[in-house]
């Protein structure tokens, strides 16, 4: 995963935190109902305020659903197994969890059932 570059500062608006994400802000209010560890505070406007280590946390969600193709469930038990190692690094040769082959493969038969025509359309 490449590092972004986030600029030190001890909190972020959602805004902030949206364009170093490339996220909406919208995306980030349902991760935080999704991902335990993703609660932001709030300021005395009521405005939320994110910390360098919540914001490192969005990057790595994005990393984890947009290019390794973790459902939210499989990149929850990949957070929990990295808090639990100690491991900060996500790893391609790690292939797609056993989450996403099972989405796949649904996916791939749903698409064999409607691709299938009815027996009284069989030509053999």
């Amino acid at each position: 995963m490449d590092e972004e570059p986030i600029i030190k500062k001890a909190y972020y608006s959602i805004g902030e935190v949206g364009e170093l994400a490339d996220l909406k802000p919208h995306v980030l209010r349902y991760w935080e109902t999704q991902f335990e560890a993703l609660r932001p505070g709030k300021n005395s406007a009521g405005n939320r305020v994110y910390r360098p280590k919540e914001v490192k946390l969005v990057l790595l969600v994005k990393h984890l659903l947009y290019e390794e193709k973790y459902t939210i469930e499989g990149a929850k038990r990949r957070i929990r197994t990295m808090r639990r190692t100690g491991s900060r690094e996500t790893k391609a040769s790690d292939g797609p969890g056993p989450e996403s082959l099972l989405g796949l493969r649904d996916g791939l038969e749903q698409l064999r059932k409607t691709l299938t025509l009815p027996p009284e359309f069989d030509t053999e």
